[in-house]
């Protein structure tokens, strides 16, 4: 069942991916005030991407094929408290850091904060979710876990819109510029990609 939760999960790493600055485009520009912005965010973004691949890999160790109810929900909700600080880490680096120095930066950012604090919001929820889940009753608990897989599920393909908007054009290319941008979004990218 928590193969289900893992292949839900590989969206949020998605979704670091893309604030971490996973765009192409030529590198040349020279916005200082954009690079420092960018080196502000890239910074603080990184342990975070790393908090979320670790709890997503935790997941994806501890399955209900090889584990106990208990086990399993320990870990589930670890995870989801881990994430859902992640998420809320990141919104306030995204929030601190400023508006970037491009046109409608201040919209964008406050979008994106918007959806990464809702994002953590969600991931409390889940992890509430988990928390009540009955794991005397191996069917039951079955079906706790299929409801929390919908819901994770819906999470990770919904709304990342604000995060492509606040890494386009500009800010994505001083994101890329940034050491610990890359080294954010390979990470993630990695853990995709192993679910």
């Amino acid at each position: 069942m928590n193969k289900k939760l893992t292949a839900a999960l590989s969206g949020g790493a998605v979704l670091v991916a893309a604030l971490s600055g996973c765009s192409s485009g030529s590198t040349d520009n020279s916005n200082t005030k954009l690079d420092a912005w960018a080196k502000k965010v890239c910074v603080a973004v990184h342990p975070q991407a790393k908090k979320i691949e670790a709890a997503n890999t935790a997941i994806q160790k501890e399955t209900s094929d090889n584990s106990t109810p208990d086990e399993v929900r320990k870990t589930d909700s670890q995870a989801f408290q881990d994430m859902s600080d992640a998420y809320k880490a990141i919104g306030a680096a995204v929030n601190g850091a400023g508006a970037p120095n491009v046109d409608g930066g201040a919209t964008k950012q406050r979008n994106a904060v918007k959806e990464l604090d809702g994002i953590a919001a969600s991931y409390a929820a889940l992890k509430k979710q988990v928390d009540t889940l009955d794991t005397k009753d191996q069917a039951k608990f079955a079906d706790g876990l299929k409801g929390i897989a919908t819901s994770l599920e819906k999470l990770s393909t919904s709304g990342n819109d604000a995060l492509k908007t606040l890494e386009e054009g500009d800010v994505g290319k001083a994101m890329t510029k940034q050491a610990s941008c890359k080294s954010a979004s390979s990470s993630a990218t990695s853990s995709s990609a192993a679910s």
